[in-house]
């Protein structure tokens, strides 16, 4: 009789394996899937932008994939599409990443075309105006956003002139960019150092570490730069603008990813926002009508963290909006209930399973675990975790970090009234 063999997830084991250069590789076979996926971080994050070049990070993420090694930029798309992989690229305050989702047998072929995008990009001169054109239609079109306007000044106030950088950049930092800016920014940043490469679906472990090998085994490596520290500043500031809603944003200090006490602050999170049946769009939207969405949402760099909401409402609603909010927050622990905790684990654990499905979501936790923590975690560890938690870690947590300092950014007609706000500026 044949064996039976265990490949639920918890019986997988995710390998972690780092190259003489810097480079770490983080395999997780799921062998129940016909997909699979890569995630490549490269420490090449708005943070590393010169302060008068902003955007441009995000350029070179661009300007690296219009042709490498032996393809056009053209031929680029076209093996890509003609492979079936799905792909995507960004930037965020730390890294640069690319991902791409496939089927598994073109998993090989994506590794190889990703080490020439990185490795060998043409960077082609006579394509840079026109990337930097797309940049600065894409910076406008979210500057003309209400509610991206005013997050993303919410997140300068939270994180300080550093670390609270747009990812869009600026028009003038994007307009000022050179091809030498480009060249030497790739140059110094585009290295194993410390990249992570993480891959996950119908794999063999053996055999991605040998194809890693071959692809980024003689990459160059460099430094990493560390993060600066978080300093921003407890702050209110009202964008006048004669609108027929108003955009309310706030944000209070929190504890990062990794913390040991992170997901007793996470729970706390999410009671208040996870959901149709959480506190902030029951008690504030649906009870008592006062906006028409209402959110709040935990964000963490690896040296920081915060607590970021987001409100939408009309001007004569805005004050009470904001005066509910904010109560509902400051009195979570007095009322709280096991069933909202109950409630909120069995989301999180249903997302755990709906990873499971997708070769790509679990790329990108790997990659994360690991970036922030220096380990990644498996499932079956997070879901022990969560199942652990009692309604005392999270009254206990929440008790003795009470928010506090907040920073809020509002939009429309109308300044609102701050509770305690040393600081205040209508722009």
């Amino acid at each position: 009789m044949e064996p039976v063999l265990n490949t639920t997830p918890a019986a997988v084991p995710i390998e972690c394996h780092t190259l003489p250069n810097g480079l770490t590789i983080l395999v997780q076979p799921m062998p129940w899937l016909r997909t699979a996926a890569l995630s490549l971080n490269l420490h090449a994050g708005v943070h590393v932008e010169p302060e008068h070049l902003g955007g441009l990070s995000g350029l070179v993420c661009e300007m690296i994939q219009r042709g490498a090694g032996k393809y056009s930029s053209r031929d680029l798309v076209a093996v890509q599409d003609n492979l079936g992989i799905d792909r995507n690229s960004g930037v965020s305050t730390a890294l640069v990443s690319f991902g791409a989702a496939m089927p598994s047998e073109s998993l090989q072929a994506a590794i190889e075309i990703h080490a020439e995008i990185v490795r060998n990009p043409h960077l082609p001169q006579n394509q840079l105006d026109d990337a930097k054109m797309m940049a600065v239609q894409e910076l406008r079109a979210m500057e003309d956003e209400p509610t991206h306007r005013v997050m993303r000044r919410l997140r300068e106030l939270h994180y300080g002139k550093d670390l609270g950088r747009s990812i869009y950049g600026t028009e003038t930092g994007i307009n000022e960019i050179t091809q030498d800016n480009i060249r030497d920014f790739y140059q110094t940043n585009y290295h194993a150092g410390g990249s992570i490469l993480s891959i996950a679906g119908k794999v063999e472990t053996q055999q991605i570490l040998d194809w890693a090998q071959a692809a980024f085994g003689d990459w160059k490596t460099g430094e990493v730069h560390a993060l600066a520290s978080p300093n921003g500043i407890a702050k209110y500031e009202h964008f006048e603008s004669a609108s027929s809603q108003t955009h309310i944003g706030f944000a209070f200090n929190s504890i990062p990813y990794g913390h040991p006490d992170y997901f007793k602050m996470r729970a706390g999170i999410g009671v208040l926002s996870d959901g149709m049946s959480s506190r902030l769009f029951d008690r504030v939207r649906e009870q008592r009508g006062l906006c028409y969405t209402v959110t709040a949402s935990c964000h963490s760099l690896k040296n920081g963290g915060g607590v970021f909401g987001y409100a939408g409402t009309t001007p004569e609603r805005a004050q009470e909006t904001l005066d509910v909010t904010l109560h509902e927050i400051e009195h979570l622990i007095e009322d709280i209930e096991l069933s909202e905790l109950e409630r909120w684990k069995v989301r999180i654990e249903s997302g755990l399973i709906m990873e499971q499905e997708s070769s790509a979501s679990r790329t990108s936790s790997l990659a994360s675990d690991f970036y922030q923590i220096g380990r990644p975690i498996t499932t079956d560890e997070l879901e022990t975790t969560i199942e652990s938690l009692t309604l005392d870690d999270v009254r206990h947590y929440w008790s003795a970090n009470p928010p506090s300092d907040y920073r809020i950014v509002t939009l429309g007609p109308n300044a609102l009234t701050i509770p305690n706000s040393s600081e205040s500026t209508a722009v």
